[in-house]
């Protein structure tokens, strides 16, 4: 009998550890714990959005700054399931999902504009879409140095790339760690412009405030005027270099990628967007109250 009592008890002991173990990890789509891998470009926004899901809801989010090109081959790996882009997959890269059965749910969320600066020193604040694509594509502009970009993976280099036709980039073109170096050198060296992430400069950090100071926002023409990145011309369309962003979720289940998503696209999500500078994917609505 004491033995079939004590067996008695190892079972109930181990089924407790069990479920308590099942609790702590238990994850849905607005409670848990999960990692989302975030472009750098467009880091400030994604932080602000986190504090306040966070505040919601019972989940933890950890955030990981990284380059575009190191968060696609983590996606594809499967060492990351949740991420922010500022481009949707392409035919090869759903290829390797579709091979082990998930189907990514892209969310966009809003839209950014790829802000050029130069050093205010430097005269000329006016450059015409074709001058930056001609220098991507190595010839001589009188109006350009050299570019400047974040990282040598980064988004913002692969899309005026892309956008140029080329693969491989000449000396003139600089390429640092994150934004905060880029806008660093350029508040530093006159000549040249630097690409950065227009939310690095509508949400900068203290510590970044005083190259900002040195620095101004270059005006780009393409078919019209010359136009600001801004989130009126943004929404105009008037901005040459705009781009989509998007909550990318491979987890392949109902988790807190999907709640995240939701909540970034939705009515506080939206309006977090709205106040960091960028454009909403979709404009929150204003309810206004007449007194007599």
């Amino acid at each position: 009998m004491p033995n079939f009592l004590n067996r008695l008890t190892l079972v109930f002991l181990l089924t407790w550890m069990v479920s308590c173990g099942k609790k702590e990890n238990k994850e849905t789509i607005l409670e848990g714990k999960v990692t989302i891998w975030v472009d750098e470009t467009v880091f400030p926004v994604i932080e602000d959005q986190a504090m306040i899901f966070e505040s919601q809801y019972d989940a933890k989010i950890n955030l990981e700054a990284k380059s575009e090109a190191e968060i696609i081959n983590a996606l594809l790996v499967d060492s990351a399931q949740v991420a922010i882009l500022s481009r949707n997959f392409t035919p090869q890269e759903l290829k390797v999902f579709s091979n082990r059965k998930i189907i990514p749910k892209v969310t966009k969320f809003a839209v950014d504009g790829i802000a050029l600066i130069c050093n205010k020193k430097t005269g000329d604040t006016l450059v015409t879409l074709s001058d930056v694509v001609d220098f991507m594509k190595g010839k001589n502009v009188a109006s350009l140095k050299g570019l400047a970009f974040d990282n040598p993976n980064s988004s913002t280099l692969r899309y005026l790339s892309d956008l140029a036709g080329v693969k491989s980039n000449r000396a003139e073109i600089y390429s640092f760690h994150n934004n905060a170096e880029a806008i660093k050198y350029v508040s530093e060296n006159d000549g040249i412009v630097g690409v950065i992430g227009l939310n690095w400069l509508s949400q900068p950090s203290p510590e970044m405030q005083p190259y900002l100071e040195k620095i101004s926002v270059v005006r780009v023409k393409d078919k019209g005027d010359y136009v600001f990145p801004s989130q009126n011309n943004l929404g105009e369309g008037k901005y040459p270099l705009a781009r989509d962003l998007v909550v990318a979720n491979c987890q392949g289940f109902s988790g807190l990628g999907m709640g995240f998503a939701s909540f970034i696209a939705g009515e506080r999500g939206q309006r977090i967007v709205l106040k960091s500078g960028l454009l909403p994917a979709r404009v929150p609505t204003r309810k206004i109250a007449i007194k007599k």
